[in-house]
């Protein structure tokens, strides 16, 4: 691992090159992760949340929408995430887009989004992902795969001639930043980084030492 190296040089980030408004940099950053090639979800993001214990809490999730200044995703609120997120709504969102050489990190607090949002979103999904919905009660202990299966197959016979509704338990969070991190690999290791917070007349931004 010690002789793992490798010089980041395919791009900059300079303060006189970036918008003000920081949705408008992570828009084209996204753009760019997803025409980037080997990367395979450029929506993928690590979700921190913290436990009862104050312990932190990491997780992979899917970013599904972008808008009202909230990154949206979408769980089952059972789950360890939900309960977490239930009990405190701080997070932090972190997109890993290493093949182009950068990453952005978001710090803010989550909400629910509208039960009708959800629905909607749900109804969008294929079929075989919303039995899924159902048959998983995420983060629940199970004592082999086998029973998962047996609960796939018992919801896909239950929903075999009509449409799967939303479950009561499912729905999406929307993440309100007051802080976004924008890490631009530069080399000799002096990397690049833009900070944007959220001020009451909108976003200042700073550098930040790498």
């Amino acid at each position: 691992m010690q002789d793992l190296r490798r010089n980041y040089e395919r791009g900059q980030l300079v303060e006189d090159q970036i918008p003000q408004n920081p949705f408008d940099l992570f828009t084209q950053w996204f753009e760019d992760a997803s025409s980037a090639e080997g990367i395979l979800e450029p929506n993928a993001m690590s979700l921190s949340t913290v436990t009862s214990e104050g312990s932190p809490d990491s997780r992979i999730v899917l970013l599904k929408d972008l808008r009202n200044e909230a990154f949206v995703f979408y769980t089952n609120y059972t789950s360890n995430k939900g309960q977490q997120l239930n009990a405190n709504p701080a997070c932090t969102l972190l997109f890993p887009w290493v093949n182009i050489e950068r990453q952005v990190i978001v710090r803010g607090k989550a909400t629910k989004v509208s039960e009708e949002e959800s629905t909607a979103y749900f109804n969008s999904r294929p079929q075989s992902s919303r039995i899924g919905a159902w048959a998983s009660s995420q983060s629940s202990v199970i004592q082999s795969r086998a029973e998962l299966e047996e609960q796939l197959l018992s919801y896909t016979e239950k929903y075999a001639d009509n449409e799967p509704p939303k479950p009561p338990h499912w729905g999406g969070y929307g993440i309100v930043p007051y802080q976004i991190e924008f890490w631009q690999g530069r080399p000799n290791r002096l990397h690049d980084r833009i900070l944007y917070t959220r001020e009451s007349d909108g976003w200042s931004i700073t550098r930040l030492q790498p």
